[in-house]
């Protein structure tokens, strides 16, 4: 499967979680960020992918402590949070 395909497959996958926070958290990360993924990125991401979406959303916010597998700069960038738009 070329990148393009892997990246819609992924995007599919990341806003179509379950929940909307989940949606919002995971697929907004993969919005934010996905375009500058090299290969190693995208295998973690889709790894990630596959973990329950209430230990993901606990690693970015803090409160369960990150598996040394995804620790690195995607899970810092993904605990920053500042890719979520609030809309008011």
């Amino acid at each position: 499967m070329d990148r393009e395909h892997i990246l819609k497959r992924m995007g599919f996958r990341a806003w179509h979680r379950g929940t909307r926070e989940a949606d919002y958290m995971i697929g907004g990360f993969f919005d934010a960020h996905a375009a500058g993924w090299g290969d190693d990125e995208i295998a973690w991401f889709e790894a990630l992918l596959d973990e329950d979406d209430v230990d993901i959303m606990a690693w970015a916010i803090g409160t369960l402590a990150v598996p040394a597998r995804y620790q690195g700069a995607q899970m810092q960038a993904m605990r920053q949070l500042d890719y979520i738009v609030v809309v008011k």
